[in-house]
């Protein structure tokens, strides 16, 4: 059991948004990843949320992921066999000022084996919809994770000022 969280970085968004949420440089020295993120979207693309992806390493291809979605009428699932999804940012069409969460965790991101992760997220709108996700991603490259980019497709616009996401560290005993 992880017994200590490191703030490895932590970026906030300012005025004009921003394509991606980068982390850079990122430390061997711990044993697994957690990102805490608070996102929205420049978007107004229809729906009340805009999908966030990654890369690793400044690498797009060879993921794959399974999810299932609840938008408090409707259970859903889906996968895919080349994108990466790690929640959900809502979007301009959500209620003013309200912003999804989400937190991912990446264990083992520096050994020598495939990357897994896991993400548990939310688009806040106190209108009538939202949408809560659980997913899994596989990186399928046994590369140590030194770099981590969170995107929104842009087709679903920028990250809104004010988004937040925290890197931490995990340190076992």
């Amino acid at each position: 059991m992880a017994n200590t969280f490191i703030l490895i970085a932590s970026s906030t968004v300012g005025a004009g948004g921003a394509a991606s949420i980068d982390f850079t440089s990122i430390p061997s020295t711990y044993t697994d990843l957690v990102i805490l993120y608070s996102g929205r979207s420049t978007s107004n693309a229809g729906q009340t949320w805009a999908p966030i992806r990654a890369t690793f390493n400044g690498s797009s291809s060879t993921w794959s992921n399974r999810a299932i979605y609840g938008d408090g009428s409707s259970a859903s699932s889906g996968n895919s066999s080349s994108l990466s999804e790690f929640g959900q940012a809502s979007s301009s069409l959500s209620t003013s000022s309200t912003f999804s969460n989400g937190s991912i965790y990446i264990p083992n991101y520096a050994g020598s084996t495939n990357k897994s992760s896991s993400t548990d997220a939310v688009s806040e709108n106190n209108g009538t919809s939202a949408l809560a996700s659980l997913t899994a991603d596989l990186w399928s490259t046994t590369s140590a994770i030194t770099s981590i980019s969170l995107q929104i497709p842009s087709a679903y616009g920028l990250f809104a000022q004010y988004s937040t996401a925290y890197l931490y560290g995990v340190k076992n005993a």
